[in-house]
């Protein structure tokens, strides 16, 4: 069975995927939505990471991205069932003590609902700013997430020893209240589908196009065969953008639109190339609008997947 997340509006103002009135909401609006999705039986509600915007890329990308710690704790008393993904933490900018000690107290704090993305990032002044690594992000990456199996592990007293980072007898907590936190992969080149196969309980594409995400899963799938991983993978899809019904207004010629029925006759394609979740994401001009559509979806759509 395919099940459905969203990635929350608001939190994160990019040109690529905003919606107008989300420059003026704040945090009654996110929360009613993450609301919502509870109520609609979505599986995860997720928000992104960056710490600062340089100047030259905030026209397309806005200045407006809220801390995914900060903003999945505060959704996270709100909530009770709803799954809460960072999706990506851009681990890179942090050491992995720092981001271990945050998403572990979420981790506590939700009663066991993280579920952490984790990405290379891709904003050069962002990490120059912190004094990260930019050009060495992936190898920083691949080493982060090994420190951070140690470090949101059940020892009061992780133990890592790397090339960049090395801890021992230096104990955090609050633990995690999950035994093993997930770990989901974020990114579409080669480099990062072969980290999530080998390091990866999940894989979030970026986007990927339908034609081109069957051959990148057949691809991941191989990568963990080939080095003896017999453990499952949540294998994610991101859809285009969604709306249930007529719309009768122009929600761009990437979106699919229609009867419950045929929406979900598409996105069954996802299930049938080996996707578990997808992360839906709908057109909408008002708050209103929007809850509006995840109830539908739940209702007509979901059902039929």
């Amino acid at each position: 069975m395919v099940v459905y997340g969203m990635q929350l509006p608001v939190q994160s103002q990019s040109a690529l995927y905003a919606e107008s009135w989300e420059a003026a909401a704040g945090p009654a609006d996110l929360l009613a939505v993450a609301r919502a999705a509870e109520a609609h039986g979505f599986d995860y509600v997720a928000s992104c990471d960056h710490v600062a915007i340089p100047r030259r890329l905030a026209g397309a990308m806005s200045t407006v991205w809220y801390d995914p710690v900060a903003t999945l704790s505060y959704l996270a008393a709100a909530t009770e069932r709803v799954r809460l993904l960072s999706h990506v933490a851009v681990v890179g900018l942090r050491h992995p003590l720092v981001t271990a000690k945050a998403y572990a107290t979420l981790d506590h704090l939700s009663g066991g609902r993280l579920v952490l993305g984790v990405g290379a990032g891709h904003v050069r002044e962002e990490f120059e700013a912190v004094g990260a690594d930019f050009s060495g992000r992936g190898g920083v990456l691949d080493e982060t997430i090994d420190a951070l199996r140690a470090a949101l592990g059940p020892e009061e007293f992780p133990e890592h020893s790397g090339e960049r980072f090395s801890f021992r007898d230096l104990g955090q907590r609050p633990r995690p209240a999950q035994q093993r936190v997930p770990v989901w992969v974020g990114g579409s080149s080669p480099a990062a589908v072969r980290r999530a196969a080998l390091k990866g309980d999940g894989w979030l594409p970026q986007g990927d196009p339908r034609d081109r995400l069957a051959e990148q899963i057949a691809r991941l799938r191989r990568l963990r065969e080939e080095a003896g991983i017999e453990a499952p993978i949540t294998v994610g899809a991101i859809t285009e953008a969604l709306y249930v019904g007529e719309p009768g207004w122009d929600t761009g010629r990437r979106t699919l639109s229609g009867k419950p029925q045929a929406l979900a006759e598409s996105l069954r394609a996802y299930g049938e190339m080996g996707v578990h979740q997808i992360q839906v994401r709908f057109r909408s001009r008002s708050r209103t609008e929007l809850t509006d559509q995840m109830g539908a979806f739940a209702a007509e759509v979901a059902p039929h997947l």
